[in-house]
């Protein structure tokens, strides 16, 4: 039910084999779809490589999301390459470190500005460009956090970022309906990744998730990659315009249980 046999896929935010992208990846590949993969940079690029070599994986991209001749080029060479596309995994998201760690207020204009447009419009512009590769329909995914609408220590800009995103999907889950394409977040909690790090206090965060949340736990990199391996299979046919939890359930609780009051 939910196999991807014969989808392909391209996977956009890749850092290391830590990445909750790289979990989505990993998990798509399982159930046997064909996917590409984006880096930005010749690092990143280094990284990328042996992974996408282990599902596979040829066909690696160079993309800049604030560079429209850079996202351009990269359709084009998909187009090239896959004449269509059944889905693609967005998980980019930037802020300044800087500004995750002290006040909301002294948010600056071109950070918040730089962190809106990385974090969020970048998922309407690639959405823009996979859509004419989607001919049979599709599935769009971004990832989100609750930062997004309870306020969380130190999520600073990304928590107004992440919110715009999640109105992106509901927006564009209308617009890219009638075409078949179904657009979704999964918005894990807390987790140890590369971009989890540069949020002040993450570690503690991470235990009071850890040991607060209803399964005692925290979201792992499989129950997210099967997260989206099901919205990307038959069985999410019916699913659009969501945002789906994967957080042990941690966002149902008003408040710490009892032992950690």
């Amino acid at each position: 039910m939910f196999d991807l046999t014969g989808k392909r896929g391209l996977i956009m935010g890749v850092a290391n084999d830590r990445s909750i992208a790289w979990g989505i990846a990993s998990a798509m590949a399982e159930a046997g779809a064909d996917l590409a993969f984006t880096y930005q940079g010749e690092a990143f690029g280094k990284r990328v490589e042996p992974l996408a070599a282990s599902v596979d994986s040829t066909l690696l991209v160079d993309v800049d999301v604030s560079d429209d001749a850079s996202l351009d080029a990269a359709f084009a060479r998909l187009a090239v390459e896959w004449e269509t596309i059944d889905f693609l995994v967005h998980a980019i998201a930037f802020s300044d470190k800087a500004e995750l760690t002290g006040r909301f207020i002294n948010t600056s204009r071109e950070n918040f500005k730089n962190s809106l447009a990385i974090s969020c419009y970048s998922f309407i512009d690639v959405a823009r460009r996979a859509a004419p590769l989607m001919a049979n329909g599709g599935t769009l995914l971004t990832l989100t956090y609750q930062g997004s609408n309870r306020v969380t220590p130190y999520y600073n800009v990304m928590g107004v970022a992440k919110a715009a995103l999640e109105s992106s999907v509901r927006y564009l889950a209308n617009d890219l309906g009638p075409d078949g394409i179904r657009v979704n977040a999964i918005s894990p909690g807390p987790m140890k990744t590369l971009a989890g790090a540069a949020i002040g206090g993450a570690r503690k965060t991470f235990k009071h998730t850890d040991a607060n949340a209803p399964l005692r736990s925290n979201a792992t990199l499989a129950a997210v990659g099967g997260t989206a391996v099901y919205l990307a299979s038959d069985a999410g046919a019916c699913t659009t315009g969501e945002i789906i939890r994967v957080d042990g359930g941690y966002h149902v609780l008003g408040m710490p249980q009892p032992e950690n009051l």
